[in-house]
């Protein structure tokens, strides 16, 4: 059994959902062309490697994942949107700069916590026998599609609603971090 371009498509945007969101969440504060570009590049680029890790790794990681991938993602993601909703409550004059998310161990881990779901992908489509490479670099590039929008959108919405729009991101990572955790 093969699966389709409609059916490959399908999964590319599911699991490029929660990078959209979070693309939209920190496109709200930090939206400069070279920001957009590093989330954007990494969101793609994990999106690409998960389903292939789950695919070599097979069922002794994905356990393992399925355990503690969600309460990884949980915790930093709910560090992010904290911050960003508490930066967002505050008066301009008593803002501090917050680190940029799009660099560093921030973007390292945005990355895994956006496609930590790809790992299970992975491994069901290689226990379909699929082209895994070609899907994953569907998933990948859908990824990154869908993160460059979301920090467009993201900046667009912030530039009309100014300091709400970071409360906003902020409890949309929040809002992911439970979904997360749920299921």
């Amino acid at each position: 059994m093969s699966l389709n371009y409609y059916e490959i498509a399908l999964i590319a945007v599911a699991l490029g959902c929660d990078a959209f969101a979070v693309g939209l969440g920190v496109g709200c504060q930090y939206c400069a062309p070279r920001q957009i570009f590093r989330l954007a590049f990494h969101f793609g680029l994990f999106q690409f490697m998960m389903p292939l890790i789950g695919w070599l790794l097979g069922r002794h990681i994905l356990v393992w994942t399925k355990t503690w991938g969600p309460w990884i993602a949980f915790g930093l993601l709910m560090y992010i949107g904290i911050r960003m909703v508490v930066e967002g409550l505050k008066p301009a004059e008593e803002k501090e700069e917050c680190a940029d998310p799009t660099r560093g161990f921030s973007l390292v881990m945005l990355s895994v916590a956006t496609s930590i779901d790809a790992l299970g992908v992975g491994f069901s489509l290689g226990v379909l026998n699929q082209n895994l490479f070609m899907v994953a670099v569907w998933i990948g590039l859908v990824a990154a599609a869908m993160t460059w929008l979301a920090m467009k959108i993201g900046n667009r919405l912030s530039q009309k609603f100014a300091h709400r729009m970071e409360i906003f991101g902020g409890v949309i990572l929040i809002l992911i971090a439970f979904k997360l955790l749920l299921t």
